[in-house]
């Protein structure tokens, strides 16, 4: 349950020079970041290991590929931050074992301790998306979520999840950002931010303010953000990178209209606030509202909004060869 001995150390408290020479290296970048973020991620997303976040998994997997028989065999995760999406699929049924990998040491660490945790059956390593040190042929299924669009070259990473798929595995990678909802989300991401941290300075909601040095932090987390931060999709266009990359029987769907109006606006909040301050009552009715805006977008919005304007994409698609599950 542990990283390689010869995988980097993490690096959570990036020094300004490291800053600065990041803003020129993408993948320096990605490392920093998330490293940086690494410890308190999971708090920051609201991510858990129980019933609410492994049904998210579960249905963003069963949205993406429809029915299948479960469970694989053998799951690799890319970019697995702290494992969010394969530990609750795993949980979820999914897949009986599996290997998590990112560029970031310090998410690959908290992923390994988080499955330890939880009692599964995985390992991992440090490993750049674009070329994963896996043989080919090895895992049944590759999944990967809020990944792609941090990765330079997607199409050579998708090729990289077919190689290292058996004939007609499959790989389903959910939660990327389209175009038009990357727009709105980060406009109302910033006013929320702002408006968030500028009444927070009034001396009645002083307890509501994080300590300055820790705000600063996160202004120098955002400006690395745009650098790691590397694209937005169009689902055809994601859709026609997956086919060029090899991929059969590709699919490109998504998910989150109103669901996202609102919930960008919630997530700023929650990072601009204590953590304290944010109560299981109210992260379970933030939760709920979500699900009914969730099922607003399902049966309402789907029917009158191209697909292209909400704002999370999902990709699934199969390697060549035998049938697929």
């Amino acid at each position: 349950m542990t990283v390689r001995p010869d995988d980097p150390a993490p690096n959570p408290h990036a020094t300004e020079a490291e800053v600065e020479a990041a803003l020129k290296d993408t993948k320096l970048a990605q490392v920093l970041y998330h490293d940086w973020e690494a410890e308190t991620y999971d708090d920051k997303w609201s991510i858990s290991y129980d019933e609410r976040c492994i049904d998210y998994a579960r249905g963003r997997f069963d949205a993406a590929v429809g029915p299948a028989p479960l469970p694989y065999d053998k799951a690799l995760e890319l970019g697995c931050g702290t494992g969010f999406f394969l530990l609750n699929l795993m949980q979820g049924g999914v897949a009986k074992s599996g290997s998590v990998t990112d560029l970031s040491p310090g998410m690959v660490k908290v992923a390994l301790r988080n499955a330890e945790n939880l009692g599964l059956d995985v390992d991992g390593r440090v490993a750049d998306a674009e070329t994963i040190p896996y043989d080919d042929d090895t895992f049944d299924l590759v999944v990967g979520h809020a990944v792609l669009h941090h990765i330079p070259d997607v199409e050579l990473a998708l090729k990289e999840c077919l190689r290292v798929l058996k004939p007609g595995g499959r790989f389903v990678f959910a939660g990327e950002p389209t175009t038009v909802g990357n727009f709105y989300a980060r406009w109302l991401g910033r006013i929320t931010w702002k408006a968030t941290t500028t009444v927070t300075k009034l001396p009645v909601l002083a307890g509501w303010r994080r300590p300055q040095e820790e705000l600063d932090e996160s202004s120098r987390a955002a400006a690395l953000e745009a650098v790691v931060d590397l694209h937005t999709f169009d689902p055809r266009d994601l859709e026609a990178m997956a086919r060029s990359a090899g991929a059969v029987e590709v699919k490109a769907s998504t998910e989150e209209f109103a669901a996202a109006l609102w919930g960008w606006p919630v997530r700023t909040f929650e990072a601009a606030v204590p953590a304290e301050k944010l109560s299981m009552g109210y992260r379970m009715a933030m939760y709920r509202a979500w699900l009914g805006l969730s099922w607003v977008d399902e049966n309402v919005m789907r029917r009158v909004v191209p697909r292209q304007f909400f704002y999370n994409a999902m990709i699934t698609g199969v390697k060549p060869g035998a049938s697929a599950k």
